[in-house]
């Protein structure tokens, strides 16, 4: 898969940017040290000043590429999601048993992150504990609406349709595959922040993972005709 991946090139939606941040050593630090800065001191915190001082550049370089820290952390999340999505679709592509695939699928989109050396800019781990912490900024918000007509969230709602498929292989009959799809997705996220920072609200722990739990939801859920 990383062979494959090496030839790809993850495409956001350029209304989100200025400057394509992957069509420059600069753009790509600006990524790189962003996604480092956010890890650190949180999304609220982070200021284009503070990321011109990591890069050591001016303020204003980062504006070249970016209107503000906002459409910064709506990159960073699609990238996230697109990555995931590739993985996703080959891991699952030449698979014939419908539920084998869907345990796959499970699994790449709820899994503890791994670093992938493909995309060497990129600390995956980190920006994973960025996605956790940080991506519901990213939608929480008045524009929200506007933006999801612009296609700002189209990866993260193209990844979630795409689980959504895989389920109705499963189980044509289920009544509600989008409900649950999103469920697993925006729930992996959930339960990884609670087994970080609120352990006596989830059963995740060292040795039992969000992977299991989400796995056996869905196929109770989905053995189950109520």
């Amino acid at each position: 898969m990383k062979i494959l991946l090496s030839n790809l090139r993850i495409d956001i939606n350029n209304k989100i940017y200025l400057k394509d941040p992957q069509s420059s050593d600069l753009g790509k630090r600006i990524i790189a040290q962003s996604i480092t800065l956010i890890d650190t001191i949180g999304f609220d915190s982070f200021t284009f000043k503070k990321l011109g001082v990591k890069i050591g550049s001016n303020e204003s370089s980062i504006y070249r590429y970016f209107d503000s820290k906002h459409k910064l952390l709506l990159y960073l999340a699609s990238w996230y999601w697109a990555w995931l999505e590739y993985q996703l679709v080959f891991s699952t592509t030449n698979m014939s048993n419908s539920k084998e695939k869907l345990k796959k699928a499970i699994n790449i989109l709820t899994k503890t992150i791994e670093s992938d050396s493909t995309f060497e800019h990129i600390d995956e781990i980190a920006l994973n504990r960025v996605v956790i912490n940080e991506y519901s900024k990213s939608y929480l918000t008045k524009e929200v609406d506007d933006e999801n007509k612009d296609g700002y969230f189209s990866i993260y709602k193209r990844l979630i349709t795409r689980l959504h498929d895989i389920i109705i292989e499963v189980d044509a009959t289920y009544r509600f595959p989008h409900s649950l799809a999103s469920t697993v997705v925006e729930g992996a996220l959930h339960q990884h922040f609670l087994k970080d920072h609120f352990k006596s609200l989830t059963d995740c722990n060292h040795k039992i993972t969000p992977s299991d739990y989400f796995t056996h939801l869905v196929f109770n859920t989905l053995n189950s005709k109520a």
